[in-house]
């Protein structure tokens, strides 16, 4: 019996939550190692099912740079990345369509479907709803790189989104655009996820990463920081308590608070059940970054 009340008690604080978001979208974020734990994308993908199936609006972003890697190696096309984003030539680009877009993004789909929800892959096969441009960066002496087939969003087909959304469907996006002109580009998944959040007008933003969170000592998970203003974030980077590859991450995080998503969170995907502890228990697992007040 006190058992079954401590389930009781666990819904009736996940019902404050579910009453708040019901209705809103949540954009989420899946890349990484995560993605190459069958087990724990199990987990995660059942709690986007239970996140719809409770009246909130999931819309998964994804990338699949595993994946793409092995499929290079067998293809023996050489590897190389620029400031955190794979040089993508004509064979590459050919491969990540095929991979990214493709195989990655239907299995997900397939998979969500299989836990009982319901899920639409929108590739270039099916529907389309990244627009954007080649992405332009400079080296350290201010040079252009050369990075190919590779873009930034400009524009995201909100209306295609949001009637899915409305639907009950789990729109499942991979971390590709097309321009005007109908070149596709390959897309930094975290750069994707940001720009979907940002055009949704979100309520949340989920990072699925490997670490817990944000840490004032990144090699102890005990230091966990549960909650940041966006003020306090760009403080711990000042002083050095928030670096190496966090540090764009959590720049990323602040650049879509400034754009209006309310709230941002950086959680660790191989942990079960995440996604769910995070957004319907009081102090969840990960670090929420939120807006600073005015």
């Amino acid at each position: 019996m006190q058992e079954a009340i401590q389930k009781a008690d666990v819904l009736i604080e996940g019902l404050k939550w579910i009453r708040e978001f019901r209705g809103k979208i949540t954009v989420i974020k899946l890349g990484g190692s995560v993605m190459e734990d069958p087990r724990a994308m199990g987990h995660l993908l059942l709690d986007v099912v239970f996140m719809e199936t409770v009246g909130m609006r999931p819309v998964v972003v994804h990338g699949g740079g595993a994946a793409i890697s092995r499929a290079m190696r067998k293809a023996q096309l050489p590897a190389r990345f620029v400031q955190g984003r794979r040089v993508t030539d004509r064979e590459t680009l050919k491969l990540v369509e095929r991979v990214l877009a493709y195989q990655v993004n239907e299995q997900l789909a397939q998979q969500i479907e299989e836990l009982g929800g319901l899920a639409k892959p929108l590739n270039f096969r099916t529907t389309n709803v990244l627009f954007g441009q080649r992405l332009q960066l400079r080296d350290e002496n201010g040079q252009p790189v050369d990075l190919g087939h590779v873009g930034t969003i400009t524009r995201v087909d909100r209306p295609a989104v949001e009637r899915l959304c409305h639907e009950g469907i789990v729109p499942v996006i991979p971390s590709m655009c097309i321009t005007d002109d109908g070149e596709k580009l390959n897309v930094n998944a975290d750069t994707a996820a940001t720009a979907v959040a940002q055009h949704l007008g979100a309520e949340k933003l989920v990072f699925l990463s490997d670490v817990n969170g944000v840490r004032r000592d990144r090699n102890n998970p005990h230091s966990l920081i549960h909650s940041l203003s966006a003020d306090q974030a760009r403080e711990l980077i000042e002083q050095g308590a928030i670096e190496a590859g966090m540090i764009p991450k959590v720049q990323a995080c602040l650049e879509t608070l400034e754009h209006g998503v309310r709230k941002i969170h950086i959680i660790d995907g191989r942990l079960r059940h995440s996604l769910l502890l995070e957004i319907y228990t009081s102090k969840g697992v990960g670090t929420e970054i939120t807006r600073s007040e005015s």
